[in-house]
């Protein structure tokens, strides 16, 4: 686990990142900027519980692939859960809040993400215990702001304007990034290597 001290605002950004691409990257960026982070922990994870592994790349490449990816001045590339044999993001959370726990955390996602984000084992807990920055994704704008999750914790979203408090609020507590885009997918990089091959 990178480190982390009372005076970091840090975002954590999870994926299998099957592969990494300049879509990971605009969301990374976009964080780091717009809520005046610290760092932005690129989680390279095991295998998400919710996609298929049987295209799934050794977390070994992966990892690479993220490190020759992520800009590395202001991020931090890991694997950690799978030396801690943490399989769900709420478990992930909990550690690093053990581990790090006078550190200022920042659940980072895509609105992709947010599309789904009810079918996350303990979803409610991350959302009531972390803070959250959504970062859009082509045509997932309206999906992402008319699903469960933002429709439950319409109450604690925080005006894009203001997402620099974001690291400091008490969750439950998020914000919607809104701004350039980019359609890159590793669903869509995959099948156009599978189709070259």
């Amino acid at each position: 686990m990178p480190p982390g001290n009372g005076q970091m605002t840090v975002g954590l950004f999870g994926g299998s990142f099957n592969p990494p691409h300049d879509g990971h990257r605009l969301v990374a960026e976009t964080a780091l900027r717009r809520l005046g982070l610290t760092r932005v922990w690129w989680i390279v994870t095991p295998g998400n519980p919710l996609k298929d592994h049987g295209v799934l790349r050794p977390l070994d490449e992966r990892i690479a692939m993220v490190r020759d990816f992520a800009s590395p001045a202001r991020a931090d590339v890991t694997a950690f859960e799978a030396s801690y044999k943490v399989r769900f993001t709420a478990d992930t959370l909990a550690l690093v809040r053990r581990r790090r726990p006078n550190m200022k955390i920042v659940w980072v996602m895509g609105a992709d993400s947010m599309v789904t984000f009810h079918r996350w084992q303990e979803w409610q807990w991350i959302a009531e215990n972390v803070p959250i920055a959504v970062v859009d994704r082509p045509e997932k704008t309206f999906a992402a702001l008319a699903s469960p999750f933002a429709r439950r914790y319409d109450f604690a979203r925080i005006p894009q304007e203001r997402a620099r408090i974001l690291p400091y609020r008490q969750a439950p507590a998020w914000t919607f990034l809104f701004g350039p885009r980019n359609a890159a997918s590793s669903t869509q990089l995959r099948s156009a290597a599978a189709e070259t091959s």
